[in-house]
């Protein structure tokens, strides 16, 4: 199998590395950078759990390849959180709205809602859940992420959702 150099900007640090051609960048991420927030769960990009962030735009990690990541940004749930601690919005929001359960799925979820709310935030309650539809969780009823999303969106809270400080 070939190898290739690769250089790419991971959580802000930049990274370099040979990898196999045939690496995916979900198994790059967790194996090679130790971003073990990427969690791989169905490996055909059907359940969302890998999604991180290239260049700003979601992704599913497990079908990309590392070698196509080259000269990329690339941002995990790792990446988010502030250096002191504090939440990303997304991150904050998810905690107040009860969005979480076991976690397996959560990442992926953090990564596709941070990169509706960058700095043009969707406001289009549609689009929002469309993005969503991508992700399986088996913990919830969806109805805390939905609402959490909602709350990132800037749209009013479901009918009946419980307020949190």
């Amino acid at each position: 199998m070939s190898e290739h150099a690769i250089q790419l900007t991971i959580n802000g640090r930049a990274h370099e590395a040979r990898v196999e051609s045939r690496l995916t960048l979900s198994d790059f991420l967790r194996g090679d950078a130790g971003c073990t927030g990427v969690h791989v769960g169905c490996e055909h990009g059907v359940c969302g759990a890998c999604t991180v962030m290239v260049d700003g735009a979601a992704v599913r990690s497990c079908l990309m390849l590392a070698v196509q990541a080259n000269g990329a940004a690339v941002t995990t749930v790792e990446g988010l959180a502030d250096d002191d601690g504090t939440l990303h919005p997304v991150q904050q929001a998810l905690r107040d709205e009860y969005g979480l359960q076991c976690g397996f799925c959560t990442p992926g979820i953090v990564m596709t809602l941070a990169s509706l709310t960058g700095a043009t935030p969707a406001t289009d309650p549609d689009k929002v859940m469309n993005a969503l539809s991508g992700h399986i969780c088996r913990c919830t009823g969806y109805q805390g992420i939905r609402r959490a999303a909602r709350r990132l969106a800037g749209l009013a809270p479901t009918q009946g959702a419980p307020t949190h400080g």
